[in-house]
């Protein structure tokens, strides 16, 4: 049996699941797990992230990374921190292409709420559905 991926978007697609847990051998694992972010997802976290780094709010001016970074730890998202080549500290570990389309609505809501807060001035990208 090769392996299958099933996105659950209706009955059939449940019981087609549901014949290959039937049909699996023993000792098969099953995953089952949220759907990632959305491509349109990612598209308006970047662009937020623009629109906030370019805004500078509290005069912080960081990079777009380091404000995913920020957000992403003011959520609770593990973020480790490595000692670079040049002995600069740089973000590595838990990524947002992990996140899963609630946790990233999450982010979304979060960095566009602390901009709100600011008084970023969003671009159309960031204010895009």
């Amino acid at each position: 049996m090769a392996g299958q991926t099933v996105i659950l978007a209706g009955q059939s697609q449940r019981r087609f699941a549901h014949d290959l847990v039937e049909r699996a051998p023993l000792g098969a694992v099953l995953n089952i797990r949220e759907a990632k972010r959305t491509v349109d997802q990612n598209a308006k976290m970047w662009a937020l992230l623009s629109d906030i780094s370019r805004a500078a709010p509290e005069n912080r001016h960081w990079t777009t990374d380091t404000w995913k970074a920020a957000f992403m730890h003011f959520l609770g998202h593990e973020i480790l921190w490595q000692p670079g080549l040049n002995d600069a500290p740089f973000p590595a570990g838990f990524r947002t292409s992990r996140l899963n389309k609630q946790q990233m609505a999450d982010l979304i809501t979060c960095i566009q709420e602390y901009g709100d807060r600011h008084g970023v001035r969003w671009s159309d990208e960031g204010t895009a559905a």
